[in-house]
């Protein structure tokens, strides 16, 4: 790791690096999206790249998700490397079949002659009083996708570190940006540095329970933990950074060493990570497990306006709390 000076920077900030960097580092990297040039983007992580790099390099799209990613696919067959941005995760639907039935095929169907080189980048998650067509945690969706990389950062370093691995990756990958860690501040290396894909962290040890949470919820597992060591309830937090595939000899190794786990994500519970995470705990660590594994999720229905009801909805720290007092129980 090259960087050697340590700022503080916000989440949009340190994306922002990320790609001012990979623009610098290699011509193939090219940016492209709605409202991302001369605007900077919805959220501001494009800002100042168009004065710097060009029209070229930083391209403005037509309002089409399935253009910009079918542009994204076709031009990485020729040895680009896109970088797209869906304003909106929840408008992936209208460019599923270009990310599912092409870009993760394509070094398959090919036997490896051509790549889809691509990352799209996209906001998510709830939270704003965005409603149900702007707060949604979509990587349920691609769960079953093989050939997607699916990342997911937590904190301002690892936007910088993970966005810069992916760029530099060969995989269509899907990089996930929750929005409401958007404006979070933290400690962020100057330079170029890389966060490795597939690699969970332990964001707090801890020997009674293990909670595995992602972006938002990594947040919302800490302040668990900080509100649980005051009762002597020791935490540790699995922040998985990467979802697929994910880091599970990490997860495994902590639930084999603390007998417990709880599984936080914002999307509903059915049919999602948390599922997919629970089965695998479940099935592996067995034996060691000294209550049955919880899972805490939102609820099973669409996010409404409401900031209200939109709270009821999404989990929190209260959910995570009961989650892990839930298993201590047991």
């Amino acid at each position: 790791m090259s960087a050697t000076t340590v700022r503080t920077r916000t989440f949009v900030q340190a994306l922002n690096e990320a790609l001012d960097i990979s623009l610098a580092r290699d011509p193939n990297v090219y940016l492209l999206g709605e409202d991302i040039a001369e605007m900077g983007g919805d959220f501001g992580v494009t800002r100042g790249l168009w004065a710097k790099y060009g029209a070229e390099r930083v391209r403005d799209t037509p309002l089409s998700e399935a253009a910009i990613i079918g542009t994204a696919v076709g031009s990485a067959m020729v040895g680009l490397r896109p970088v797209a941005e869906i304003m909106f995760a929840d408008f992936l639907g209208e460019c599923y079949d270009q990310l599912v039935n092409n870009a993760a095929k394509m070094h398959y169907m090919f036997d490896g002659q051509f790549k889809a080189s691509i990352v799209v980048r996209t906001a998510c998650g709830g939270g704003f009083g965005g409603g149900p067509h702007h707060s949604q945690s979509v990587e349920g969706w691609f769960l079953n996708v093989p050939g997607m990389v699916i990342v997911a950062p937590a904190t301002p370093a690892d936007a910088k570190g993970l966005l810069l691995a992916s760029i530099e990756n060969d995989n269509p990958i899907l990089f996930l940006e929750h929005k409401a860690l958007y404006r979070l501040k933290g400690e962020v290396p100057e330079g170029h540095y890389t966060t490795p894909l597939r690699k969970a962290a332990i964001a707090r040890p801890g020997k009674d329970v293990t909670v595995v949470a992602t972006m938002k919820m990594v947040h919302e597992a800490l302040a668990a933990a900080s509100e649980l060591e005051q009762e002597g309830i020791d935490v540790e937090v699995i922040d998985l950074r990467t979802i697929r595939p994910y880091d599970a000899e990490t997860v495994l190794a902590s639930v084999h060493k603390t007998g417990r786990a709880v599984v936080a994500n914002e999307a509903p519970k059915l049919g999602g990570l948390a599922a997919e995470l629970s089965a695998t705990i479940s099935e592996e660590c067995f034996r060691a497990l000294k209550a049955p594994v919880v899972r805490v999720a939102g609820l099973d229905a669409p996010i409404p306006f409401s900031l209200v009801l939109e709270t009821y909805i999404l989990p929190g720290k209260k959910q995570v709390v009961e989650g892990i007092r839930s298993v201590l129980r047991a």
